[in-house]
């Protein structure tokens, strides 16, 4: 009975779905949930610090019920975009309404979108990277996968990584150096691929390339058949989801650096080196992200079973809040700056 509280992630998607469905100051459905609502509870409600028994992990990682869940989203994200295009383009809507829902299928592009994606990226089944490609397409974000996998995960808490952001960096110089450096980064990571498997960078191999035309179908395909207005607010909810995903990316890992050693090398990640929480909302509206640690550890360990550290440095709200708190950077210095050098 107790894996049945990840039903409650869907009702940020429905949440979406009323808003668009309701218009008016509902509009912004999903945002008022995701950073309205689940902040406030989590002030007050307790967190959660409990890891399953060792022995139980094999078993719970191989019910099919977690994977379906997130294989839900696919259908669930597709069919309120499509929504949401329809009620955007039958202009019955406001300009501030269509706003507020724009501003809420960002929210879900980010959430059910990227965030679920990030967690399918890593495993090894056709299927499951089927999935999480096709959660990526409408953040226009389809590169994340390879560099996140094959980068952020080699270079995390060291200067190597564009998603690792600095002692003192504000979100917004954060959000220009990451977009940017994952992006590059992506390109020079799947040529050297392609180059150490005999294969031409310039190829129908390069998945780069086919990650470009996709993402450009995908937005000729609404602006033909809706308008190129319509195109211009996919292209914005997108903007929205995946600077969500550079704000989270920004707290996981926000002045906590890796020590080089003598040989040049990187010590070993560990959960000294991403920020964590326990506040139970935000870990099931997340899919367990919040215990980040653990992801870096092993991310082929699937969300149900990840673990809490005791040495894991803590943030001092949970996701959702710490997201909120990031963008106003004096708040957040004053609050995470001292915190940071017990755990450098």
């Amino acid at each position: 009975m107790k894996d049945l509280k990840y039903l409650l992630a869907y009702l940020l998607p429905l949440s979406a779905g009323l808003g668009i469905a309701w218009g008016g100051v509902w509009s912004p459905g999903a945002f008022y949930v995701g950073f309205v609502i689940i902040p406030l509870l989590e002030l007050f409600l307790p967190k959660s610090t409990d890891n399953h028994p060792p022995e139980e992990e094999p078993q719970k990682s191989k019910r099919l019920f977690f994977d379906v869940l997130l294989y839900l989203n696919v259908p669930i994200l597709y069919g309120l975009l499509w929504f949401y295009f329809e009620t955007a383009f039958s202009g019955l809507k406001s300009g501030w309404e269509i706003a507020g829902m724009t501003a809420s299928m960002g929210v879900l592009i980010g959430s059910i979108g990227i965030n679920v994606a990030h967690e399918l990226g890593h495993r090894k089944h056709w299927f499951d990277q089927t999935m999480g490609y096709l959660l990526l397409l409408p953040a226009l974000y389809m590169h994340f996968t390879i560099e996140h996998n094959f980068g952020h995960h080699k270079n995390v808490a060291t200067d190597k990584d564009p998603a690792s952001a600095r002692y003192g960096e504000n979100i917004y110089a954060f959000w220009l150096r990451s977009v940017s450096g994952v992006y590059m980064n992506a390109w020079k990571i799947e040529a050297r691929q392609l180059t150490q498997r005999g294969k031409a960078v310039v190829s129908i191999h390069n998945q780069m390339i086919f990650f470009q035309l996709l993402q450009l179908a995908w937005l000729l395909t609404i602006g033909l058949y809706y308008s190129w207005a319509i195109m211009g607010l996919a292209i914005t909810a997108a903007i929205v989801g995946f600077l969500q995903l550079e704000t989270v990316n920004y707290i996981e890992h926000y002045g906590l650096r890796r020590k080089q050693l003598p040989n040049g090398r990187y010590e070993k990640v560990l959960p000294i080196h991403s920020w964590n929480s326990d506040h139970e909302l935000g870990r099931i509206f997340l899919y367990e992200l919040t215990r980040h640690s653990d992801h870096h550890y092993k991310a082929s360990r699937k969300y149900q079973v990840l673990r809490h550290f005791d040495e894991s440095p803590q943030l001092p709200l949970g996701y959702p809040g710490s997201i909120i708190l990031s963008l106003v950077p004096p708040l957040w210095f004053r609050l995470m700056n001292a915190r940071v050098p017990q755990y450098d």
